[in-house]
């Protein structure tokens, strides 16, 4: 997938932005890359392509397994896709990639972890039946079984380990993969050794579930890559695929919406998106701009009021001129917002994987000089090789293995009895590291729908009146009354219902005209929106007295007592809205926390990357549409259950209910969770350096050596399991 590099849209300021001094002679090119597996791939991949001298700029985007290349126009885009491969990665062009490589690859672990996880738990029965005293016959059959089971096994499990391992060497270079399949390799070998020669001891076993708990692994990678291009990928279904152009001479067309262009005049009929951002020329009705800017308040639109892809017109057809299609709406922009945040956290390593990285190249040297050092001390080959097998059995990272993913699965199930789920496990330590805690209002802080701010002084008939009334219209306010008066109320019977776009609905009930709609429409006097952080409907039923109706959006339950909490654990909470400052204000001075208003979506990422750049490792709670590139940016983000398809898609954490507590929840299980996962990981590098020394000195036998290894992790599981009550 390649571009000429002339100017871009700059997401952030809507702007363009300048790619360099010489950009016109530079073109991009993107590449899947599905061997990346760690945070030494991305540097050697960067680093690589950086030092070559066509190539201008080079970034991996590891969420999604991609490399963008800035190169000279003279190179093609074969010469990067050979100098990708020169490094000894496996490249796609992404237009090939783009629509098989996430499918096909999880597809491909889930099966290996499939056969992996069948394989280990026969194996591991017939191991048990040799362990527990079978005679020299019975002991050799069931080795000879498990061989047939765990050599097709381990041949096919372990692919994704040894491809990557054979690619690395082949170009001289190293991996994780490389000391990894060299273990299982030499593990496999002895046992087939030990089985042929008739040997009391084989390890099918222990090869077997190394390769199951590092396929685990892979296969979470897979899926958290996939949710983050899901994500992006949601936003586009929010814009419709085509749109009603009128012409000049008054006739209409359908275009799709890749066609549209500024200047096009367009219809948005009642109840469709508009397909691009435009100015309305023609019609009064009402949008819901929830989807873009998080407010839950239809507003009144009519001639030269904006309206921008995404936002649903509620009554009646507007006709707009368009000003930005395509790539340069707002909902593109929001778009690559997330996308730019996507790959700014790519960078993020698991504790184990850190610790992996110096251990297990580590553990295998050590391996290998145990081998040569009894080999020159006058050890026969077998003798070397036992102690070299012990060693490396009885350094199996299986602990280490253990050590986070045990943690986390415990404290995801006792999040979930909470009515909290957790989207990615190793989001965990990041919501342990988070110190600022930033929460949008309409939805988060508060539930994001009206209610009534005081009960209703009707009559019973005038009850029954406004049900039918409020039963006809699907306007917020209208469906606020309906949910407030359904319970014990029945509606009359209404006839000759009529909608009068922008000012309410009206009927005849037992002869009767009753309306319900603008206070103005009525004759009654309301606080402007621009006075009140409520907002004000108004009802008459002829012979009666005119209502006014206020309404209001209610804070969430336990809001204060959560950000109560999350202060006397360290973290300060700041208001981000996109909603209007005396709305904003009023809800700050309830909670008692500072708060920012009238809030773009980029104006949101931007004071998320102030905080960072701060020192701050930030937490965003947010719902909306607009809230999905802060979501992204932040250092961890959680949504409600009630949020948007995008903003769901684009948090970590997800609450059920309208409570907020989840949140403070969240933040003391995710700190408990890190202490036990540094534990963990203590408790196995302890284990390491004490049984090191014994395995190399030949006073541990390959059986020994199996068992302790199995010790070593029944106690990091057991610690982890403390975490049963880490929400509590």
């Amino acid at each position: 997938m390649t571009g000429v590099v002339l100017s871009r849209p700059d997401p952030l300021h809507g702007g363009w932005a300048d790619e360099g001094a010489d950009s016109s002679a530079h073109v991009i090119s993107q590449f899947s890359v599905p061997s990346m597996h760690c945070a030494g791939c991305i540097a050697k991949l960067e680093g690589g392509m950086r030092r070559l001298p066509f190539v201008k700029e080079a970034r991996v985007h590891f969420g999604l397994k991609r490399i963008r290349v800035t190169h000279d126009s003279s190179a093609s885009e074969d010469d990067v896709a050979k100098a990708i491969d020169a490094l000894g990665f496996r490249s796609e062009r992404l237009a090939a990639a783009d629509a098989v490589e996430a499918p096909n690859e999880s597809r491909a672990l889930l099966k290996a972890l499939g056969v992996a996880a069948f394989a280990s738990m026969n194996v591991m029965l017939l191991a048990v039946s040799v362990w527990s005293g079978a005679d020299e016959t019975t002991r050799n059959l069931f080795h000879w079984l498990s061989a047939l089971i765990a050599v097709p096994a381990i041949a096919y499990s372990g692919q994704p380990f040894f491809r990557n391992a054979w690619s690395a060497l082949r170009h001289m270079r190293t991996n994780m993969d490389v000391p990894i399949s060299v273990g299982i390799i030499m593990a496999t070998v002895y046992s087939l050794y030990e089985t042929i020669v008739g040997g009391p001891h084989a390890y099918f076993d222990g090869s077997l579930m190394l390769i199951f708990f590092l396929l685990c692994g892979r296969v979470l990678d897979a899926s958290m890559r996939r949710r983050a291009h899901d994500s992006v990928t949601a936003l586009h279904t929010k814009r419709p695929s085509r749109a009603l152009v009128l012409g000049r001479d008054g006739t209409s067309m359908w275009r799709a919406a890749e066609e549209l262009a500024p200047g096009m005049h367009i219809l948005v009929a009642a109840g469709e998106r508009c397909a691009a951002d435009g100015i309305v020329v023609d019609g009064t009705s009402h949008i819901d701009r929830s989807l873009v800017t998080g407010e839950s308040t239809a507003i009144e639109i009519s001639a030269g009021a904006e309206i921008l892809a995404g936002m649903m017109n509620m009554d009646a057809p507007v006709t707009v001129r368009i000003t930005a299609a395509g790539e340069d709406t707002a909902l593109a922009d929001i778009a690559r917002l997330m996308e730019a945040a996507t790959q700014n956290r790519s960078r993020y390593v698991r504790i184990a994987d850190r610790a992996a990285r110096l251990y297990t190249p580590f553990v295998h040297s050590v391996a290998a000089l145990a081998f040569f050092g009894w080999l020159l001390a006058g050890a026969d080959i077998h003798q070397a090789v036992m102690i070299a097998v012990a060693v490396l059995i009885i350094t199996c990272p299986c602990a280490l293995g253990l050590a986070v993913p045990v943690a986390q699965v415990v404290a995801v199930g006792a999040l979930a009895r909470r009515g909290i789920v957790v989207k990615d496990a190793s989001a965990l330590e990041r919501m342990a590291e988070a110190d600022i805690a930033l929460f949008d209002k309409t939805g988060t802080l508060t539930v994001g729908r009206p209610i009534p701010a005081a009960p209703f002084a009707f009559t019973a008939q005038e009850s029954a009146a406004a049900l039918a009334l409020s039963r006809a219209t699907r306007h917020p306010l209208a469906q606020a009354v309906t949910a407030a008066l359904e319970p014990t109320v029945k509606a009359a019977v209404a006839d000759d219902i009529k909608e009068t776009a922008g000012l309410g609905v009206e009927a005849r009930i037992d002869g009767k005209r009753a309306r319900l709609g603008k206070p103005e429409w009525l004759g009654l006097d309301a606080p402007s929106a621009q006075d009140s952080d409520m907002l004000h409907s108004g009802f008459h039923l002829e012979g009666g007295s005119a209502h006014l109706l206020s309404f209001r959006d209610a804070t969430r339950p336990e809001a204060a007592e959560s950000i109560s909490t999350l202060s006397q654990m360290g973290m300060e909470a700041r208001i981000l809205s996109g909603d209007a400052a005396h709305k904003v204000g009023a809800l700050s001075g309830q909670l008692g926390i500072s708060a920012h208003a009238d809030m773009s979506p980029a104006a949101k990422t931007d004071a998320i990357r102030a905080a960072t750049t701060e020192g701050h490792h930030v937490l965003m709670v947010g719902d909306g549409l607009n809230d999905g590139p802060a979501l992204r940016e932040a250092h961890v983000s959680m949504a409600p259950a009630s949020a948007s398809d995008v903003g769901q898609a684009a948090a970590d954490f997800l609450f059920l209910g309208d409570s907020l507590l989840p949140v403070a929840y969240a933040v003391k299980a995710s700190r408990k969770t890190m202490r036990v996962i540094r534990q963990n990981i203590a408790i196995a590098i302890t284990y390491n350096c004490l049984a090191v020394p014994l395995a190399l000195a030949g006073l541990v036998t390959p059986l020994v050596a199996a068992v302790a290894m199995s010790c070593s992790s029944v106690v990091v599981v057991s610690n982890a399991l403390r975490l049963r009550s880490a929400a509590s």
